[in-house]
Order: structure tokens, then C-alpha cells, then sequence
């Protein structure tokens, strides 16, 4: 397909144990265990799941800020695994990340211009005046004022600051961005204006977005695909309304029964709510990872690892449940 702008294939990242006096390897933590999807042009991803199961590893490693321990992520059709630190460097400018906290994520001791003029000066964009331009535009395209300019991150409010992430990533002009929990960290009153932005600057600039979130309401808002994840694993794959409406996987059945309802006469069932803890990605169950908290759990799924298939059009999912 042609408007498919990052194709990720069997992507893995195996942390090493390492224990004893010379510090020799002993096992390995299987953050993200052989995952593949696509992302086309002007599309949102969004991927979710608990805490754990390998949502923000797997950002990083599209932007190869972790290296990945196994498969190929092609980004407008290039192979990101195989390029340089200086061919990466340059990729970078149509590929940019928001972070989860607005704050750690921004130097303390720069002024949001020199925060916001970093990344045209690294990839050589403009002369002075011209980035002295392009910041004052770009604090006003995500909803703040030129004189922001002068003050220090620590001066303005958590939702301020995510704008002025938000607007880091754009003065390149990216084709991509990728938004690790961007809003979780916020006030839920602030959370709506932040998405309501990156939903406009999408529009205004043809943004392709990847949304990490664990909240699974914030990513309904703004996703036209969801994937899930579980133990380093993709799940079930689906356009937003198929995923929330005719959910397949008992796991995601589970994630949107524990969403909260604003209606207290609305009881929920049970057998939907999810028990136990989930194991640990050192040592992960055999079969489908899921087997020891799923309530649909068959003999087969202790020893064989579903694979992911399409049981409806655009509609993936990973269960022995939809074998046959």
C-alpha cells in the first residue's frame, strides 16, 4: 500500500538479567515480544494496555532511542533498524516524540525559546531571525502567547508545559509523532484542551500520531485504530468502533469493563472484571500469556501462542477462542 507511512515487523526487546560477581547473564525481561502493525498516512494509532506491558518501550524503539533486540520498523520506506547514528540524527526531523511528564522532559535552565530553537539549530533550519520567527508562531499555534518566549518551564502550568512539548516536536515539521501517555500526567479538565489540540494541529498539519495511553476513554477520544497490548504482546487490533463496540479478546473485554461509568445504577457483570496480577515478563507464562487470568481459558492456551489473525475486515486479533 502506498499510503502506508511505518510498517513494524516482528519487533522484540529482551532486557538481560544480569546477577553473581562478574555479572553474567541469567535470564532476560521480554518488554515487547515480537509485535507487528502498520500505520498509514494522517491515521492515529493508539496503543494501550496496563502498566508494564511494553506500550512505551515500543515508542522508543521506533524512534531508536532503545535498540531493539529483533525485527525490522520501516518508516516511509526506509529501514530505521539499519541506519547510522547520523542518517538516524536526520530521520529524525519527520519523527519526533511528546513525552508523558511535561516537566522532566524539559530543561529547567533553558528558556522555552532555546528549548523550541534546539531542534532547528541541530537540523540546521533557518538563520537567527528566522527561528526567532518560528518559535513566536509556534507558541501560538499551540495556544500560547510570542512573550512565553522568555520564561522558564518551572513558570507555567502542567498543561502549559505540554504545549510547549507538543510544539518542540513540530518545529521540525515532522510527518510522525509519537505521544507517550501525553496527557495522563494532567489535570482531566486540562486533558480535553491537549487533545482537542493535537486533534486540530492533525488537520492543520496532516499529522500521522501513535497515542500511548493506559486510559482507554482518552484514546476512544482521538484513535481511529486501536491495538492492545498485554506482556509485551499485541492482542487485538481494530478500528475504534469495532474494538469498543464488538470487542473479541477476553482481555479487552476486561479493559472496558473496568472503565468508570458516571451512572451508579449501571452494575457491572463479574465474569468481565480481570483478577489476578499480571505475570512477570521475566519469566511469562507458555501459550497465550493471558491464560492465567483469562475466565475463557482452554486447554490449548497453556501451550500454544495464538497468533494474530483477521476474523473481520480490519479486525485482528490474537485467541484460541477464534481458531475455528
Amino acid at each position: 500500500m502506498t499510503d502506508l507511512l511505518l510498517q513494524v515487523e516482528h519487533l522484540k526487546k529482551y532486557f538481560p538479567i544480569r546477577s553473581g560477581l562478574f555479572g553474567g547473564q541469567t535470564g532476560e525481561v521480554k518488554a515487547v515480544d515480537d509485535i507487528s502493525f502498520s500505520v498509514r498516512k494522517g491515521e492515529t494509532l493508539g496503543i494501550v494496555g496496563e502498566s508494564g506491558c511494553g506500550k512505551s518501550t515500543t515508542g522508543r524503539m521506533l524512534m531508536r532511542l532503545i535498540e531493539p533486540t529483533d525485527g525490522r520498523v520501516i518508516f516511509d520506506n526506509k529501514d530505521v533498524t539499519l541506519l547510522s547514528q547520523s542518517e538516524m540524527r536526520h530521520l529524525r526531523r519527520d519523527m519526533q516524540m511528546v513525552f508523558q511528564d511535561p516537566y522532566a522532559s524539559l530543561n529547567p535552565r533553558h528558556t522555552v525559546k532555546k528549548i523550541l530553537e534546539e531542534p532547528l539549530i541541530v537540523h540546521g533550519i533557518g538563520d537567527r531571525n528566522e527561528r526567532k520567527k518560528l518559535v513566536a508562531e509556534m507558541l501560538e499555534t499551540v495556544g500560547l502567547s510570542s512573550y512565553h518566549a522568555k520564561r522558564y518551564p518551572h513558570q507555567f502550568s502542567g498543561g502549559q508545559r505540554q504545549r510547549i512539548g507538543i510544539a518542540r516536536a513540530l518545529m521540525t515539521k515532522p510527518k510522525l509523532i509519537i505521544a507517550d501517555e501525553p496527557v495522563s500526567a494532567l489535570d482531566v479538565s486540562i486533558q480535553s484542551q491537549v487533545l482537542n489540540l493535537l486533534e486540530d494541529l492533525q488537520k492543520e498539519f496532516g499529522l500521522t500520531y501513535i497515542f500511548i495511553a493506559h486510559d482507554l476513554g482518552v484514546v476512544r477520544h482521538i484513535s481511529d485504530r486501536v491495538g492492545v497490548m498485554y506482556l509485551g504482546r499485541l492482542v487485538e487490533l481494530a478500528d475504534g468502533d469495532s474494538l469498543y463496540d464488538e470487542p473479541l479478546h477476553p482481555y479487552t473485554h476486561a479493559l472496558l469493563a473496568a472503565v468508570p461509568v458516571p451512572d451508579p445504577t449501571i452494575k457491572r457483570e463479574k465474569k468481565e472484571l480481570l483478577g489476578g496480577d499480571i505475570p512477570s515478563p521475566a519469566n511469562p507464562p507458555l501459550g497465550c500469556a493471558f491464560h492465567t487470568r483469562c475466565k475463557e481459558c482452554m486447554n490449548i492456551c497453556t501451550t500454544v501462542k495464538p497468533q494474530l489473525k483477521e476474523m473481520k475486515k480490519g479486525h485482528f486479533v490474537a485467541c484460541h477462542l477464534y481458531n475455528d
